[in-house]
């Protein structure tokens, strides 16, 4: 099998769906790999780097001809992809959702799409989970770049010239990346405190050392939504919650946002009036504002002020560590392929009642074939 992994095109985008450890991996399989030159420049790694491990580097057409799959990060072109093989397999992370006209170009195009943050969350697919990775990375850059804006020092510091006093931090959503921004800011000496509407999540923030913040009159979630991610609450809920969240938030240095609900727009977390309320040089970090933002004056891609609070909206997180999303990325990659790979025909054999195909496969035979997007 040729396996092509193409250099990403989307702007701002610095990682690769394959190091020189996985292509090593994949050919200790049998598969034989192209890369596309300087595919991994950007998380430092050197095309000589993908020909010591085995790889034929070249020029994007000449890596794609007679491809029998193609490797990115986020999903690439339909219309660039001529010359791979017949049926070949898409495997990147393919925004089902947000570019559903991609999918049926895939689709069109004969291709076999394999979407990887449709990964079940289920625990024989948890070293396959890309949005796993990727979150626990974008948590821990979320402290780092929150401290980064952040006047004043982390940890409480006693001098001769008198105390300073530690930074107070909220993390609101407490999932893979809320559970590593709790113990990062943790580690950097910060008083943190955290959030979720689901009630599971309080034993976890409090094994972390951080205070649990929860609406205590009007129940959450007990357990979670799919998938293990929250779900919509009811007003009674969201009323209880945004009443809470504006007399803690008002006393907080660094607030760090992160929920998500796939499929819809990101749940809105935090006010202009609650902004408001904030000290002036407090910061604000929205990891949802790829998907509309949790905080109200969150702006994609850039670091905007409100109030005196400056509200940091980075896009795409986990590829301002390129090096080790990539790393982690690519393992996942390979976890989920080398599971069903066949040894004697040097490939992958995806058997259509596996739970973990149906949900990862977009199209196949001309079709757009997944529930989630035909339901």
């Amino acid at each position: 099998m040729k396996i092509a992994v193409l250099k990403e095109t989307a702007d701002g985008e610095r990682r690769v769906a394959a190091t020189p450890e996985t292509v090593r991996k994949f050919i200790g399989l049998g598969a034989s790999l192209s890369v596309e030159t300087a595919a991994g420049m950007a998380a430092s790694i050197a095309d000589s780097d993908y020909v010591a491990a085995g790889a034929m580097v070249g020029p994007r057409q000449e890596v794609l001809n007679g491809a029998e799959a193609i490797f990115g990060v986020q999903g690439p072109d339909p219309a660039a992809l001529a010359g791979a093989a017949p049926g070949a397999l898409v495997v990147a992370a393919l925004n089902p959702f947000g570019e559903r006209g991609r999918v049926d170009g895939y689709a069109a195009a004969g291709l076999e799409a394999l979407a990887l943050e449709f990964m079940p969350r289920i625990t024989r697919a948890q070293s396959m989970d890309i949005l796993s990775s990727q979150a626990n990375l974008a948590g821990y850059k979320a402290v780092l770049d929150a401290a980064a804006e952040y006047g004043r020092a982390f940890p409480m510091m006693m001098t001769a010239a008198g105390t300073i006093a530690a930074a107070r931090v909220f993390i609101m959503g407490v999932g893979v990346a809320g559970l590593q921004a709790i113990a990062t800011a943790r580690r950097l000496g910060g008083i943190v405190s955290a959030t979720d509407v689901r009630a599971a999540t309080r034993e976890q923030i409090e094994s972390l050392g951080a205070k649990a913040i929860f609406v205590e009159k009007v129940k959450g979630i007990e357990g979670e939504g799919a998938g293990g991610y929250a779900t919509e609450m009811s007003d009674e809920y969201k009323a209880a919650q945004a009443e809470l969240v504006s007399t803690h938030i008002a006393k907080q240095d660094i607030v760090i946002t992160t929920a998500l609900i796939p499929g819809r727009p990101a749940p809105r977390l935090i006010s202009d009036s609650q902004l408001a309320s904030m000290k002036p040089g407090s910061v604000v970090v929205d990891l949802a504002v790829e998907q509309g933002g949790n905080v109200e004056g969150a702006v994609l891609g850039a670091v905007a002020e409100r109030h005196g609070v400056r509200i940091v909206g980075h896009r795409n997180v986990p590829s301002r560590l390129a090096a080790d999303a990539s790393a982690l990325y690519s393992r996942n990659l390979f976890n989920f392929l080398s599971a069903f790979w066949d040894k004697d025909a040097k490939r992958p054999v995806l058997p259509d009642e596996d739970e973990i195909v149906q949900g990862v496969r977009l199209t196949r035979g001309g079709q757009v074939v997944n529930q989630r997007l035909l339901g």
